[in-house]
């Protein structure tokens, strides 16, 4: 961020005269450069989890267990301000889905029954991306055992989704860079189950109840990233060498932790959390 940015940040905070800030961040993140920021704005009361002493950048210093789930983190700061989830609230994730306006890009009716599984092969890094020919082998196991594919990707990954959903057939669409979020949630709500690193689609087929298959690369820890409160099955080596590393590129030759998953147990798993195979019509 530029000087400029900060100084129009700063600015628009003291113009709204927020009185309280919570700042949330991963469990790697200091929330002190923000809190800085907040402070000059005039903030009165900033609160954030902080293993560094923060001297007057925040008014509520909260610590947390180190082996808790990201969620729970966050849930366990904003319950120090009295922030509660009211009765009958799990604390699982959720989206606002609004009643959609256009037809999803899907080769077959969508709605319940569609019966179609989700294979999104990227992720924001190497390291937690499973091989694109593996993912591929994926989609043509589902595909012969009759099940329909949906494969998913942003823009710049249509050469991989692409690759992944291989040549045309009617059970297997690629929507690679044709979705944006709020018809990627669509997607994911209407799948029997996601297959997918751990990467934000994850957390949104979560989100939206979708069971995951997750092949987790331990480069960060499972416990705090894994689906929360969703059916999940956790693929991937969790005690390999590179484990909490948050290395952006695998620093393993062969990226063992995750290309040691066989198709086959990536199948197996799908098949535990979404029994049964939808057939495609002739």
């Amino acid at each position: 961020m530029h000087r400029a940015g900060i100084d129009a940040l700063v600015g628009e905070l003291a113009a709204r005269e927020v009185d309280e800030a919570i700042v949330l961040t991963s469990f790697h993140q200091s929330p002190l450069p923000l809190a800085l920021l907040l402070r000059l704005a005039g903030v009165a009361r900033i609160a954030a989890v902080s293993v560094d002493y923060p001297g007057s950048l925040l008014d509520v210093r909260h610590r947390v267990d180190e082996d808790v789930h990201e969620v729970e983190r966050a849930l366990s700061l904003v319950a120090t301000l009295g922030y509660r989830l009211p009765d009958g609230d799990d604390g699982g994730l959720a989206v606002r889905r609004p009643c959609a306006t256009e037809p999803l890009p899907l080769p077959w009716p969508a709605g319940p029954g569609a019966g179609y599984v989700v294979v999104h092969p990227g992720a924001a890094v190497p390291a937690r991306a499973w091989a694109p020919e593996r993912n591929a082998a994926l989609v043509r196991a589902l595909a012969q055992q009759g099940r329909r594919v949906v494969v998913t990707g942003g823009r710049a990954e249509r050469d991989l989704t692409a690759l992944v959903a291989g040549p045309a057939r009617p059970e297997v669409a690629d929507l690679g860079g044709r979705l944006d979020l709020a018809a990627l949630a669509e997607i994911l709500a209407g799948a029997d189950a996601v297959v997918v690193g751990n990467t934000g689609p994850a957390h949104l087929a979560a989100a939206v109840g979708t069971p995951v298959v997750s092949l987790f690369a331990p480069v960060v820890p499972a416990t705090r990233w894994r689906p929360w409160k969703v059916p999940h099955l956790l693929l991937g080596q969790q005690d390999a060498t590179c484990a909490g590393s948050r290395a952006r590129t695998c620093p393993v030759p062969g990226h063992p932790c995750l290309n040691e998953v066989m198709v086959e147990q990536v199948v197996a798993a799908i098949e535990r959390l979404a029994p049964g195979a939808q057939a495609v019509p002739a």
